[in-house]
């Protein structure tokens, strides 16, 4: 029997910063405000016992495309036993876990019966067993790999996550079957996505990590797969607590126009939005570790005179329940956060933008600049293609993203940064052009 120290309940503090300062008249508050988790260390709690009694406190689900297209070349379904195996040594002992193979169709290849197996060394050696067993052939209809997920999970305690690889598009089902599955599935757990090879749709693995507030990301070389699936089950298993909400409050008058993720990805939050209350609504942010994360706001206020000053928003951390309801009555906030407005005709008091807001309104255009800009070289749009992966380099190179400025050498040949001078390469790898496209919501944090 496994035995686990109950994890302490992580601490959270939210930090805000903003110029608050307002011309006369004016409406629009900008403010960053970054959230760090601490003290959480790992998940875990109550392991179960060896035998399967009671209700493992964390789960785990690994979905493995299994398609005929996996066999093209056989590296890529190795690959994929070899991670799947790897991942499962990393899931700590009394951990909820099961493995689903996707084809046209959901087939749970271990434990089977609906339920999650314990990890534990003898299931462990099970699964591999199951996994050596792996066969390719069929579809791919991601909807039915996610709604079992979800399923299998529904015996999971509050951690529950999922790990999802595939390598091709998804042509069994059409894209009103996947966004419903999305719905359905959308606060019952979180799913990172993974795309090997270079066949798959990046708009479809980016609309399923982003969905299920996980992250998508793309591995070439089907030898990269070990290493990256054991990063993720680790990153699953330092969660120390899940469904933690992001409740804004604003004054009469006041409607918010955005809510964003902003580090360590851009992650548009505003559409999640669920009323909490007179006011007050709540976005779901997901499982918390020792982290930190920045989003950024922007709320409409009331105009007013000169010397007024006023609370343009409240911002506070709580658990809520699923897909960010606020669970039972209305929650002690884990910590919060204050968003002033004050009015002022000092032109050098509202003229500065604030640094953290100014970078990542740059990291948010940078993100956009890249899509579109790809979106148009795909089309022959060579000059909408120029425009835009000009302006990106210029401001992967201003804002410090070495990373995706990187990323963009590999599609443009660049003449001037500092301009966003460029020229479209004339050969582009299309992993080159596939890691850019979805790892382009990736940022840098603000040098504070």
């Amino acid at each position: 029997m496994a035995h686990f120290a109950k994890s302490p309940v992580p601490r959270f503090s939210a930090e805000v910063y903003q110029n608050p300062y307002l011309p006369e008249g004016g409406r629009e508050v900008h403010a960053v405000v970054t959230v760090t988790s601490t003290g959480g260390g790992t998940t875990g709690g109550r392991p179960v016992p060896a035998g399967g009694a009671g209700r493992p406190d964390a789960g785990v689900v690994i979905i493995v495309d299994c398609s005929g297209s996996m066999d093209h070349p056989p590296a890529k379904m190795r690959g994929a036993r070899e991670a799947t195996a790897a991942a499962l040594d990393a899931v700590r002992d009394g951990v909820g876990f099961a493995v689903v193979a996707g084809t046209h169709r959901a087939v749970e290849v271990y434990p089977g019966g609906g339920r999650l197996a314990v990890a534990g060394a003898d299931t462990r050696a099970r699964a591999g067993e199951a996994l050596r067993a792996l066969r390719t052939g069929g579809g791919t209809a991601i909807g039915s790999w996610l709604r079992l997920t979800g399923q299998l999970l529904s015996c999971a305690g509050s951690i529950r996550h999922a790990i999802l690889l595939t390598d091709g598009r998804n042509e069994h089902e059409s894209p009103q079957e996947l966004r419903a599955a999305l719905d359905a599935c959308h606060g019952s757990f979180t799913c990172d996505a993974r795309g090997v090879g270079t066949d798959w749709e990046v708009k479809e693995v980016t609309q399923i990590a982003a969905a299920l507030l996980g992250t998508a990301d793309i591995v070439a070389d089907p030898a990269g797969l070990t290493a990256d699936f054991t990063r993720m089950t680790e990153a699953a298993m330092a969660k120390g607590i899940a469904d933690v909400g992001l409740r804004l409050w604003t004054p009469l008058g006041a409607e918010t126009v955005f809510l964003r993720q902003v580090a360590p990805a851009v992650a548009d939050l505003t559409g999640r939005r669920r009323e909490s209350g007179p006011r007050s609504g709540v976005y779901p942010t997901g499982s918390w570790g020792d982290e930190s994360r920045d989003y950024h706001l922007c709320v409409r206020v009331p105009a007013a005179g000169i010397g007024q000053e006023m609370l343009a928003a409240r911002v506070s951390l709580i658990i809520s329940g699923p897909d960010g309801a606020p669970a039972g009555p209305p929650p002690h906030p884990l910590s919060q956060a204050l968003v002033r407005a004050v009015w002022t005709d000092d032109v050098t008091a509202f003229t500065p933008v604030n640094p953290q807001v100014a970078h990542y309104t740059g990291q948010a255009e940078l993100a956009q600049a890249i899509q579109q800009g790809l979106d148009a070289r795909k089309s022959g749009d060579t000059g909408g293609a120029l425009a835009k992966l000009g302006r990106a380099v210029q401001l992967a190179g201003s804002s410090g993203n070495e990373e995706t400025a990187k990323l963009l050498a590999k599609v443009v040949d660049v003449v001037d940064a500092a301009t966003g001078t460029v020229r479209l390469k004339t050969t582009v790898a299309e992993a080159d052009e596939m890691t850019l496209e979805t790892r382009s919501t990736k940022t840098v944090r603000v040098k504070k």
